[in-house]
């Protein structure tokens, strides 16, 4: 091969090179566990959701792609710090425990924890009476500590799904759930038989979790959520994914 030949093909591999990685540039991968209505599911094998809409947005604002990568929330901020992708959001409470490994953006909605029980249960009327009782919560979200914590009398039945923890109120085989309060809320909108107890035990801010070692995303993100949020953008999405109770 001349070196003429040799140096044209040498600026075209350095050309295609360039060109794949401003393409990656231009896509945010994000990790979450979409079983989580209304903040993030599957509906018609698309997902959707508060959360989904949110991103897109986001995305949308600082010119780039989403690619979505599915996973357990137990699996999300391991999933992050490996970097199997750049960005989790899935409900995620921001918590000093996970601001150890993960930093966050600015938080984007207020949730917090509630109770969730059977209408005809008469057992469950405040927290206090959770103790002895069945309780189902998700493994790997911050229901599981408060019960450890708060309420260790509490008998906890840890599932790997939210929709699992809803079932087994439903069947019997546990007394209460212990969830976030918009999809408690969802629940007993779309399916009925069930209700959330007035006392919330906990409120809560949800953010976007980024590696530590990507500042400029962390800044990034949080320029978006300000410029949505000054359109009107947000608020749409929360008028139509939080309508009044």
């Amino acid at each position: 091969m001349n070196i003429r030949r040799q140096l044209i093909l040498t600026a075209a591999a350095l050309s295609l090179g360039t060109a794949s990685v401003h393409a990656q540039n231009n896509v945010l991968r994000v990790g979450t566990d979409a079983t989580f209505p209304p903040m993030e599911f599957v509906d018609n094998g698309k997902r959707t959701g508060f959360d989904i809409e949110l991103v897109d947005a986001l995305a949308k604002a600082m010119g780039k792609q989403v690619e979505w990568v599915d996973i357990d929330f137990k699996g999300l901020i391991p999933g992050l710090i490996s970097k199997r992708f750049d960005m989790a959001v899935s409900a995620i409470y921001i918590t000093d425990e996970r601001k150890k490994v993960v930093d966050f953006t600015d938080s984007y909605y207020a949730g917090g924890l509630v109770v969730m029980v059977k209408d005809n249960n008469t057992g469950i009327k405040k927290i206090a009476d959770l103790d002895g009782k069945k309780v189902s919560v998700q493994v790997g979200t911050k229901s599981v500590g408060y019960l450890t914590e708060k309420h260790p009398k509490a008998l906890r039945v840890e599932v790997e799904k939210n929709q699992e923890m809803f079932n087994l109120v439903d069947i019997g085989r546990a007394d209460a759930a212990v969830t976030g309060k918009p999809a408690a809320f969802q629940y007993v909108r779309t399916r009925g038989g069930m209700r959330v107890l007035e006392e919330q035990l906990t409120t809560e801010e949800y953010g976007m979790a980024v590696r530590k070692d990507s500042p400029e995303l962390t800044k990034a993100v949080n320029a978006a959520l300000a410029k949505i949020k000054a359109d009107g953008s947000y608020a749409a999405l929360v008028k139509k994914w939080f309508p009044a109770k």
